[in-house]
């Protein structure tokens, strides 16, 4: 039985920044899990054939967990206007450090991953276009309109074999 862990990550207190909790929150309520609290991370809930996290950011202290699963599919947003509004594609491992934050990348931390437990771990990203990225809470009325489809998109990936995860 294969087993994917969904990370979703961003900051709630940053508007659209925060959409990938959204996006967790529904794909959990369309695999019939419950949603997580606001402040819960579903990291103490794991052991389902498909898991899903909510985190700030992505940091070196997941790889002994991505370890137990056989795919990963990250969730977050983007301000990247050619990327579209809803944007999906493979993540492989590369060491990807960055010289302005101490934000970890999906990539770097495949990386890790690799170098650590010797795993090549398939990754993907689904990432949803932000508009405001303000200190407030709650999102823009175009990314709230992306949280369904992105929860379909991760339904997809799950689905589907190989090479045509990403439509």
């Amino acid at each position: 039985m294969s087993r994917t862990l969904v990370i979703g990550y961003g900051n709630l207190y940053r508007a659209d920044d925060g959409v990938a909790y959204d996006v967790i929150n529904t794909l959990r309520q369309r695999l019939g899990h419950e949603a997580l609290e606001e402040g819960s991370t579903g990291l103490e809930e794991l052991g389902a054939q498909t898991d899903s996290i909510f985190l700030t950011q992505l940091g070196p202290e997941l790889i002994d967990t991505l370890a137990d699963y056989d795919q990963v599919i990250f969730v977050d947003a983007h301000v990247r206007d050619e990327a579209g509004d809803l944007y999906t594609t493979p993540v492989s491992p590369a060491y990807t450090p960055s010289a302005f934050t101490h934000h970890m990348t999906p990539a770097m931390l495949l990386a890790l991953l690799q170098a650590l437990h010797d795993q090549q771990l398939p990754g993907y990203i689904v990432s949803i276009h932000g508009h405001d990225f303000g200190f407030r809470r709650g999102l823009s009325t175009a990314a709230a309109a992306l949280v369904e489809p992105a929860s379909a998109r991760i339904l997809q990936l799950l689905s589907l074999p190989g090479e045509d995860r990403c439509p």
